[in-house]
């Protein structure tokens, strides 16, 4: 058995294919299959189930997958460990967000690592919030940007910042005249929202249950439409642009983009005014504690652009 065998038989158990399998391990799908076929016989129980058009792990080979990971797991840590004595500051971080946090925070903490540490380069991805975590599980990335609650064994969480949601409104809007917005004043219209899936999309209906009450009334065809076809908090800026409907974004979605005063208005929610807090987790095994502590350091500087940017006046375009 050895560690490549094992790094094999998890990457089949994630893909469940042996070509995409084999091209992840950058090898050919012979050399893969016959390295499965020959662990299999070494352990004398069969991994996976094969057919021609499905691959499916038995539950022996479950257990057998995870252990491996977790073997994989602290040969990393090993490797990571080696690199401890030397300088934490001079190697790639890869870091991760989800894809309402990563498009407005990424533009201001690159700059804020770069002085920090100059010689760390930085790998960023965006993506869900679930791939995320498999991904920091599985140690193919350093670090991520999320929002809490996030819960995961052996990953520690820091909370970086509390960050407000506001309503981006048509200019010209009739809810324009109020200063502050409640909830309630948008039951009765055109709401764009994310898509199911969106971590966003649960924290706003969460923040605001009026809103829950709205989409059960498109549900049953006795409300306005709830729009929630936007793919991303740009595509629907763009919708409210037009004059689709209005929204509910992050303060630094809203002021991200520069729009002219008679396209868009922002307007802030009435007290309590729901948030979301922004926060970093990492794995505990991870050997680095100065590279974490670079970029949390350097996101809390980003915090300080997010207070300025609240001082941002009530009719200030998104």
């Amino acid at each position: 058995m050895t560690l490549t065998e094992l790094r094999y038989i998890v990457t089949l158990a994630r893909e469940k294919h042996f070509g995409r399998a084999a091209e992840r391990c950058h090898v050919s799908q012979p050399t893969l299959s016959v390295a499965v076929k020959k662990l299999e016989e070494e352990l004398g129980v069969p991994l996976f189930e094969r057919s021609k058009s499905s691959i499916r792990v038995t539950e022996t080979g479950k257990q057998i997958v995870e252990q491996a990971q977790r073997v994989l797991d602290q040969v990393g840590v090993i490797k990571d460990l080696a690199q401890n004595g030397k300088d934490q500051l001079n190697s790639p971080l890869k870091v991760g967000a989800i894809y309402t946090i990563g498009p407005y925070l990424f533009p201001h903490l690159l700059p804020e690592l770069r002085r920090a540490a100059p010689d760390m380069p930085l790998f960023i991805e965006e993506n869900y919030t679930a791939n995320l975590r498999q991904k920091l599980r599985h140690s193919e990335l350093d670090a991520i940007l999320i929002a809490l609650p996030f819960e995961e064994p052996e990953v520690v969480t820091l909370p970086l910042y509390d960050e407000p949601f506001v309503v981006l409104l048509p200019a010209g809007h009739p809810l324009t005249d109020k200063a502050e917005i409640e909830p309630e004043d948008m039951v009765s219209e055109q709401l764009l929202l994310l898509g199911p899936g969106h971590c966003f999309r649960d924290q706003v209906l969460e923040s605001c249950p009026p809103l829950v009450d709205a989409l059960a009334s498109r549900s049953t065809g006795s409300g306005p439409a709830l729009v929630t076809e936007g793919s991303s908090l740009e595509t629907i800026r763009h919708m409210v642009a037009s004059g689709l409907g209005i929204t509910v974004l992050p303060l630094s979605a809203a002021t991200a983009m520069q729009y002219r005063e008679d396209l868009l208005v922002t307007r802030p929610f009435a007290q309590p005014v729901p948030y979301r807090t922004v926060a970093l987790a990492w794995r505990v095994t991870f050997p680095r504690p100065k590279a974490i502590d670079v970029l949390s350091l350097a996101a809390n500087q980003c915090r300080v652009m997010e207070k300025a940017a609240r001082k941002t006046p009530a009719k200030a375009t998104a």
